[in-house]
């Protein structure tokens, strides 16, 4: 297995501000009522599966070329990791974040695909809360962390998987024992400009 590289404090540090740069909705709407409720009137729980994937290819498809076999084969490893869990997608001009839930609501999202033109990160919930003593999870936000990611197999690190493991520890809601999990598209559906690198 491919060890992972710790950056040195001050490419972490460039790299905090490139991913962090924009609004900080990660995983969504935490953190107060009015914004609870609004995850829960625009989710399609009744929703053929089929159209939501279907819609869930069109916003990965206006993601950087470069991004979007990563964020394919990422959501598939996070979806074999997360098999109970609802996957919430959140299409916003500036991301496309796909949430790991065990309800319909993104504060309980336990980790986050966000995709953006700079590059794709996993999100962990709690993040200020968990352990890390390599060092791998960037970000100075109230509830979150994350680490970039360049390849899916990184999902498959024990450094990546201790700090999965931790985040399920500290959920808010358990992940259910078995079942499987929807695809839930919650916002989005108005036309947006592509998400695209600067052309230089």
């Amino acid at each position: 297995m491919t060890p992972m590289t710790v950056a040195s404090p001050a490419l972490r540090r460039f790299e905090v501000q490139r991913f962090c740069a924009g609004p900080a909705i990660i995983l969504p709407y935490a953190g107060t009522t009015e914004h609870d409720r609004e995850n829960v009137m625009t989710a399609k729980p009744d929703q053929s599966q089929g159209t939501a994937a279907a819609q869930l290819r069109a916003y990965i498809d206006r993601i950087d070329p470069k991004n979007q076999k990563l964020i394919r084969s990422l959501r598939a490893a996070v979806r074999k990791r997360f098999p109970t869990a609802n996957e919430l997608v959140y299409d916003y001009s500036h991301s496309l974040v796909i949430s790991y839930s065990p309800t319909d609501r993104g504060i309980d999202a336990v980790v986050a695909i966000s995709a953006r033109s700079n590059g794709v990160s996993l999100y962990f919930n709690q993040g200020p809360r968990l352990p890390d003593p390599k060092g791998l999870l960037m970000g100075s936000g109230k509830q979150t962390r994350f680490i970039p990611v360049q390849v899916a197999s990184h999902l498959a690190h024990p450094d990546v998987e201790a700090l999965i493991t931790a985040t399920i520890d500290r959920a808010r809601v358990p992940l259910p024992s078995k079942g499987k999990g929807n695809l839930i598209i919650k916002s989005g559906g108005a036309k947006k400009p592509l998400r695209r690198s600067p052309s230089t």
